[in-house]
């Protein structure tokens, strides 16, 4: 874009490729950017608030505020560990099995490595709130 950088609200990678994602604002998303990114490889998506459901929204801000959260190798496998036995526990019975770590961070974090999966769709996440292993 001779000289214009843009950064956009959020980078996702799906199954069919990266999808760049921009909130839209009161002014519509200047189509140089879709073209741009299509030339690059990529595809974009300027969503409203109002496209996004409210309650995924709201589970993925209170998980990303652990991003950056490690998960100590102990922790991990006896997390990992109950759940092939169990198949499936509650949010609260999982936390149980953290024993280094600090309970929700460590959760949290596992969820956005991929190790574990929780519905983010039905409702906010809580003691009962189901978890499984991740089975990508």
């Amino acid at each position: 874009m001779d000289g214009i950088t843009h950064v956009p609200d959020l980078v996702a990678e799906r199954t069919d490729g990266i999808v760049l994602i921009d909130a839209k604002t009161r002014t519509a998303s200047p189509t140089i950017i879709g073209e741009t990114a299509a030339a690059a490889g990529y595809q974009y998506g300027p969503v409203s608030r109002s496209d996004l459901p409210a309650i995924r929204l709201r589970n993925a801000k209170d998980l990303l505020r652990y991003a950056r959260y490690s998960v100590n190798l102990d922790d991990r496998i006896r997390v990992l560990a109950a759940l092939d036995e169990c198949g499936t526990m509650t949010l609260a019975e999982c936390l149980s099995a953290f024993r280094t770590t600090q309970p929700v961070p460590a959760f949290a974090s596992m969820v956005l490595q991929r190790f574990i999966c929780v519905d983010l769709d039905e409702a906010l996440i809580g003691p009962e709130s189901v978890v499984r292993r991740y089975r990508g």
